[in-house]
C-alpha cells in the first residue's frame, strides 16, 4: 500500500542528515505510507528502534512487522509523553515530513482536496470535532478573516469571510461544491486552483492546529534529543517552514536568540543546513510533491539549556 501512498520527498537527503548508528534510536514522527521507516530500518542493526507516530487511521495499515519497529497512534504533538510510555527518554534523530499525504489528498471522503466533491471536514485525526464546515459556518466575520490571511495567504480575505458569514445565514454550508458556489465571485478567473488550494490549506490548519502541533513538537525535540542527534524536518510552505528555520537558527519562535552572561548563544541546536535542501531535477520529473519540499538539518548541541518548557535543568 505504501507506493499508493505517497512516494516518500529527498529520502537520501533524510537519511544522511539523520547520521543513522545502527543501535541507535530513531522517530519518524509522520509515518504516513511508511517510506522513510522503511528506509531508515535498513540503516538500523539488531539491536537499533524505530519509532513511528501517526493520528490517521490509514497510516496504521501500512505498520511495518519489524521488532525493531514500535508504532504509536498519536499526533507528534505529544512526542515526550508518549516516548516516556514505551521507556525512551531520549533518542539520536527525529525525521518530520510535514504536510498532507497524496493518499489523504486522493480519498475524496477526507475533503483534503479541491478536485472531489465531499462534505468540508479536512481533520487528520478523526476523533476531533472541529472540521471545515464547523470552521465555515461557527467562526466569527473576524476570525476567518484571519484565517485565510495568515493561514492561506489569500488576498482578498476580508471580503471573502464577509461573503461566507452573509451565506451561512440562509444555508449551513457543509459540501464543496455549496461552498464553491457561495464564494465563487471571489475565485480570480483563470487563477482558480491556486486560489482555492490557498483556501483550503487555511481552512486545514485551523481544523488541525497544525501550526500549535508543529511548536509544540519542535520544543519537545530539543528536549528528547541527545546531544550530537539529528533533527530532520521537511516543510512545504513558509508557514510551516519559518517556524523549523527559526527554532533551529534561535531556540525559539520569534526574536533573537538569547544569550548567557557570558554572552554564549542559548539555543538547542547547530544548524547544518544553512541554506534548506530542495529536491533535484530527477526527484522534480519522478515527483511533483516534491517541487516545494524545504528540508533543513539541526543537530543537538550539548550546552546545558533551560527546558523550552518550563525550567527543569538537563
Amino acid at each position: 500500500m505504501e507506493n499508493n501512498y505517497h512516494v516518500p520527498v529527498l529520502l537520501q537527503e533524510c537519511i544522511d542528515g539523520l547520521a543513522i548508528k545502527p543501535n541507535g534510536v530513531y522517530v519518524d514522527v509522520t509515518f504516513g505510507g511508511g517510506g522513510h521507516s522503511r528506509e531508515i530500518l535498513k540503516h538500523l542493526g539488531a539491536d537499533g528502534i524505530l519509532v513511528a507516530f501517526d493520528q490517521d487511521p490509514d497510516a496504521q495499515r501500512n505498520k511495518i512487522d519489524d521488532p525493531r519497529f514500535r508504532f504509536v497512534d498519536q499526533n507528534f504533538g505529544y512526542l515526550k509523553n508518549n516516548l516516556r510510555l514505551l521507556g525512551i527518554r531520549q533518542v539520536d534523530g527525529i525525521l518530520a515530513d510535514l504536510g498532507v499525504s497524496s493518499h489523504q489528498f486522493n480519498e475524496p471522503e477526507r475533503g483534503f482536496s479541491t478536485r472531489f466533491e465531499a462534505d468540508l471536514d479536512m481533520r487528520m485525526d478523526q476523533q476531533r470535532a472541529l472540521t471545515a464546515a464547523v470552521v465555515l459556518n461557527t467562526y466569527t466575520e473576524e476570525n476567518l478573516h484571519k484565517i485565510f490571511g495568515l493561514y492561506g495567504e489569500v488576498q482578498n480575505a476580508k471580503s471573502l469571510a464577509r461573503t461566507i458569514v452573509t451565506a451561512r445565514l440562509d444555508e449551513p454550508i457543509q459540501t464543496l461544491s455549496g461552498f464553491k458556489n457561495v464564494i465563487a465571485a471571489h475565485i480570480p478567473r483563470g487563477k482558480e486552483h491556486k486560489y482555492m488550494a490557498q483556501v483550503f490549506q487555511a481552512l486545514r490548519i485551523e481544523v488541525n492546529g497544525e501550526i500549535e502541533v508543529l511548536e509544540r513538537f519542535l520544543e519537545q525535540s530539543a528536549e528528547v534529543l541527545k546531544p550530537g542527534g539529528r533533527l530532520v524536518v521537511i516543510s512545504y510552505h513558509s508557514l510551516e517552514d519559518r517556524p523549523v528555520k527559526n527554532f533551529l537558527a534561535k531556540g525559539k519562535f520569534k526574536g533573537e536568540v538569547e544569550k548567557d552572561f557570558f554572552g554564549n548563544d542559548q539555543k538547542p541546536f547547530d544548524v547544518i543546513t544553512r541554506k534548506a535542501i530542495v529536491a533535484n531535477a530527477d526527484e522534480l520529473a519522478r515527483n511533483s510533491r516534491s517541487r516545494s519540499a524545504k528540508l533543513r538539518i539541526g543537530e543537538r548541541l550539548s550546552l546545558p539549556l533551560t527546558s523550552v518548557n518550563g525550567g527543569e535543568k538537563r
